[in-house]
C-alpha cells in the first residue's frame, strides 16, 4: 500500500537537527542546563540523547569539551562523571561551563543494545549534531575536546582518532583527555578466549575469536602523526584496567611524533578509588587547564613530557 506523499513525510522520524530545543534548567548560578537534547534517531533503536551545560552569557562562541561516561560500555549514565564526582556541588559539568566551555554530555548504545563501532559511530554523529547547531547554540566547534572516564575514556580515544575519517565535514578534534582508559583490547583480556567478559560483549565474541574487530576497537591502533595532542591519567594501582594501558597509549603517540602528557597517578585504583578529595581536585584541575590550552583561540603545540 503506499501512503500519500504527505503523509509519508509525517511518519519519518524527524531530524533531529531540525528539533526545537527544550527549555534551559538553571541548575547552577551562571549555567544553563539543556537536557535530552535528541541528537541522533536510528530505525529499530531507542533515540539517543545529549546534556548540553552552557554558560549563561557567554562573551562569544565557546568552545567545547564532549564528555563520555564510562560503565564497562555495558551501563552508565550521560551525566555521570564517576563516583568520585557525584558529591561535587556545583558538579563538574556544572564547573566547566562555569570556566567557559559548553560541555555535551551524550549517552551511546550500549554493549547490550549494539557491538563496535556502534558506540563510538553515535559518539561521532553527536559531534556532527553539535557542528550543525553550533550557530545557533553559540558554540565554536573548531575548538572541541573530548574526554571520558574508563570505558568512555576509551571512546573519546577512538572518537579523537578516527572522527575526521567518520564524520568529515566536522572540523578535526583538538585534544582528548583520558581518565583510566582501556586502549589495547586483547592485551586487556586476561583471556582472550573468553566471550563473556565487557570487551569481549563490546566486540561480539572473544578477542581471540574476532582479532579484527577487537583491533579496531582498540585506540593505540588508530594513532596517525595527525592525531590531536592528548592527556592520559592513569591511577598506579588500577586493579581493573591496568596502568599499563595508558603507557601504552602514550608511547604509541609519542612513537608517532603527537603530544601525550601521561600522568600516573600515585596510589590511585580505578575511578581515582583511594585518593584523597585533594588529589581527585588535581585530576580534574588538569584536565580542565589541558582542555583550556587546547581550545584557546591559538594554542601552539607544548613538547612532549617524559615519562
Amino acid at each position: 500500500m503506499s501512503l500519500p506523499p504527505d503523509l509519508a513525510a509525517l511518519l519519518a522520524p524527524p531530524d533531529p537537527a531540525r528539533l526545537p530545543l527544550p527549555p534551559a534548567a538553571l541548575p547552577t548560578p551562571g549555567v544553563r542546563l539543556l537536557r535530552g537534547v535528541p541528537y541522533l534517531l536510528r530505525d529499530g533503536h531507542r533515540p539517543l540523547e545529549l546534556d548540553l551545560w552552557l554558560p549563561e552569557n557567554p562573551a562569544g562562541p565557546l568552545p567545547v569539551v564532549v564528555f563520555v561516561h564510562g560503565g564497562a560500555w555495558r551501563t552508565g549514565l550521560r551525566g555521570d562523571a564517576g563516583p568520585a564526582f557525584r558529591s561535587w556541588r556545583p558538579g563538574p559539568f556544572a564547573r566547566l561551563a562555569q570556566a567557559g566551555f559548553a560541555v555535551a554530555c551524550p549517552g551511546y548504545r550500549l554493549s547490550g543494545e549494539a557491538v563496535h563501532p556502534a558506540q563510538v559511530d553515535d559518539l561521532a554523529a553527536a559531534l556532527a549534531w553539535l557542528h550543525v547547531r553550533s550557530g545557533e547554540l553559540g558554540l565554536d566547534s573548531a575548538r572541541t575536546v573530548v574526554w571520558g572516564e574508563s570505558a568512555g575514556g576509551h571512546l573519546a580515544a577512538l572518537l579523537a582518532l578516527t572522527s575526521a575519517r567518520r564524520v568529515p565535514s566536522v572540523p578535526p578534534v583538538t585534544g582528548c583527555v583520558t581518565w583510566y582508559a582501556p586502549t589495547d583490547l586483547l592485551a586487556l583480556a586476561r583471556d582472550p578466549a573468553d566471550g563473556h567478559t565487557f570487551e569481549a560483549l563490546l566486540v561480539g565474541g572473544a578477542p581471540a575469536d574476532v582479532p579484527e574487530r577487537t583491533r579496531d576497537a582498540s585506540p593505540v591502533h588508530h594513532v596517525s602523526a595527525d592525531a590531536p595532542p592528548f592527556l592520559v591519567l592513569h591511577g598506579s594501582e588500577d586493579h581493573i584496567v591496568p596502568s599499563d594501558q595508558g603507557v601504552r597509549l602514550a608511547a604509541v603517540l609519542r612513537e608517532a611524533g603527537v603530544t601525550a602528557d601521561l600522568r600516573l597517578i600515585e596510589g590511585a585504583d580505578h575511578l581515582w578509588y583511594g585518593l584523597p578529595d585533594a588529589a581527585v581536585e588535581r585530576c580534574f584541575a588538569l584536565s580542565l587547564d589541558f582542555s583550556r590550552k587546547r581550545t584557546a583561540t591559538s594554542s601552539p603545540l607544548s613538547s612532549p613530557s617524559s615519562l
